[in-house]
């Protein structure tokens, strides 16, 4: 009999140790000798990896049971093989009705979701059975103390049961160890390193729930069609607050590590712009903007804040944009001290020749006002040499406004004020453009007398190209293959917001939306698996260790 085998039998007995007849009585002593065995065995494979007295970590723990336990391959092995021969037996009807019957589009369509349904069926039971074998049956081969977090912990003498283990092919249940703080009073819950171990989030294995937050940052969707794909797709029946505290809790997560990823992400494309062919330099061109987002709990408008970092190639090509987004802040501190961060890590991290640098906005209060406090004062965080910004005002923002003044030079629906826009927004991108259209609808004004409203429009789109015919040079921005537009920015502020946060009944509270904005920017970024990753890295890095020390050990750490 194998010793995995005497170990269940062990269990079975355990409520009547002796039994009454002499063949229980004979198991049970067998079952003693093989215990002992077990014991003498895993106390040599601990003591020559780790000096007697030192705690280990849980893991290595475990895996000590498991080289103790030599028949486990064993035990796995046939696990496999009798699920393979159950489900063989229900393949085997499906396959040979549709290799047999007559085959029409019908037909295989139908073959097709019952050949998913049965193998997400056979993934899913195989899974369960081998998380149930991670931790051995008997309590006696599990460590009695861990050490988690700063608290020390104390194994319950039973496995308890998890049914809702929410994976990729459907809900498993999963049987573990509970470990209760040595202090009762003290408030902290069980923990089950088994779950830390597996990296379980709100019951979601990683893989589940990495799918989950992925559905919940992809446009156009919602609860109700997150949670309808999840029934759909993965079997798994979820509620609104679980997908929530799933989503928060990744969220924050992935937050922590977003920053210095979209930093890498910025150098792979400063290297490729680089490399490029082209006469140009790269350019490196940052640019922010407002969205108006709607408040649910006091039912006014606040302006949220998108910001872009985009690399441009040698040939002026669009290589790819990093995202930034925050919910409504009075000042929109977050977004400056944020997208400041970013610029400065990507130059002090940065090893080439020194990119063209662009900011390319509209003409906002928030938008200039950062552009002359912190762009224009910035220093390379390595040389110390103040950097030149070359400020743009976006193409698109001076031509609404040669469309006003034509509008109300030559009324609404006059083809003669088209084909005077349409000549000045050309005339814009010329050597003097500015000035030229300036002089123009000069000269236009003079000649006609307007009402109030019209001159009251035509002054203050003049005077919105007057004053700014310093940052619209947009003849010399071409030649140096810098964007004019800023259509990268105010893209963004579609495809993170509007397609996302401004759906039909939508309503946000600002914590709400920047859970979603947080996972919406690391997957338009680019950067969404290598997050998702180190996520995964720094869960597996926390400190679950056995609490195996001898009363000097205890002593020196205690001094």
């Amino acid at each position: 009999m194998g010793l995995v085998r005497l170990m269940r039998v062990k269990w079975r007995y355990s409520a009547s140790r002796w039994g009454t007849s002499p063949w229980e009585r004979r198991k049970v002593i067998l079952v003693k000798r093989a215990s002992f065995l077990h014991n003498r065995v895993f106390r040599l494979h601990r003591d020559s990896l780790y000096r007697k007295g030192r705690p280990m970590p849980y893991s290595m723990y475990r895996v000590l049971v498991f080289a103790s336990l030599l028949p486990v391959a064993a035990q796995v092995r046939e696990q496999l093989q009798q699920l393979v021969d159950a489900h063989r037996l229900r393949l085997e009807p499906m396959v040979l009705k549709f290799v047999l019957g007559e085959i029409t589009p019908e037909a295989m369509y139908d073959f097709e979701q019952q050949l998913a349904a049965e193998l997400r069926e056979t993934a899913r039971q195989l899974l369960e059975g081998l998380l149930n074998l991670l931790e051995a049956d008997e309590p006696g081969q599990m460590p009695h103390d861990v050490h988690y977090r700063g608290c020390g912990f104390r194994r319950l003498n039973q496995k308890t049961r998890n049914a809702n283990v929410a994976t990729l092919f459907g809900r498993i249940v999963l049987w573990r160890y509970g470990y209760r703080d040595w202090q009762r009073g003290s408030g902290e819950p069980v923990i089950f390193p088994l779950e830390i171990q597996l990296g379980l989030l709100c019951g979601a294995t990683p893989a589940l729930a990495e799918a989950a937050g992925r559905y919940m940052a992809e446009a156009g969707a919602t609860q109700q069609v997150v949670l309808a794909r999840l029934r759909e797709q993965h079997a798994v029946h979820w509620g609104v607050p679980r997908l929530r505290e799933l989503t928060g809790q990744l969220a924050e997560s992935l937050q922590e590590q977003t920053p210095k990823l979209q930093a890498a992400r910025v150098l792979e494309l400063l290297e490729e712009a680089t490399s490029s062919q082209g006469s140009r330099r790269p350019v490196l061109c940052v640019g922010r903007d407002g969205v108006t987002l709607r408040e649910y709990r006091y039912r006014f408008f606040e302006n949220a804040s998108v910001g872009t970092v985009t690399v441009y190639n040698r040939s002026g090509k669009r290589l790819g944009t990093v995202y930034l987004a925050f919910a409504p802040q009075l000042g929109q501190g977050n977004m400056t001290q944020r997208l400041t961060w970013l610029v400065r890590e990507v130059l002090r991290r940065w090893e080439g020749p020194l990119p063209r640098l662009a900011y390319v906005t509209d003409a906002g209060d928030t938008e200039t006002s950062y552009y002359r406090r912190v762009l224009c004062n910035m220093r390379h965080p390595r040389t110390g040499e103040r950097l030149s910004w070359q400020r743009i005002v976006d193409f698109y923002h001076a031509a609404e406004r040669v469309w006003t003044m034509a509008e109300a030079l030559f009324g609404s629906q006059s083809a003669a004020g088209r084909a005077w826009a349409r000549r000045m927004c050309r005339a814009l991108k010329q050597p003097g453009g500015p000035h030229r259209v300036l002089h123009s609808a000069a000269a236009l004004r003079a000649a006609r007398r307007l009402s109030k409203t019209r001159a009251a429009d035509f002054r203050k789109a003049y005077n919105y190209i007057r004053r700014r015919t310093r940052v619209m040079q947009y003849y010399e921005y071409r030649k140096l293959h810098l964007p004019i537009g800023s259509g990268v920015t105010e893209a963004a502020c579609k495809t993170i917001f509007a397609q996302r946060l401004k759906l039909s009944g939508m309503r946000w509270g600002k914590e709400g939306a920047q859970v979603i904005l947080d996972l919406r920017v690391v997957l338009l970024s680019g950067i969404w698996e290598r997050a998702y990753r180190e996520h995964l890295r720094l869960r597996g890095a926390e400190e679950l260790r056995t609490y195996d020390q001898s009363p000097e050990e205890r002593l020196r750490l205690a001094a």
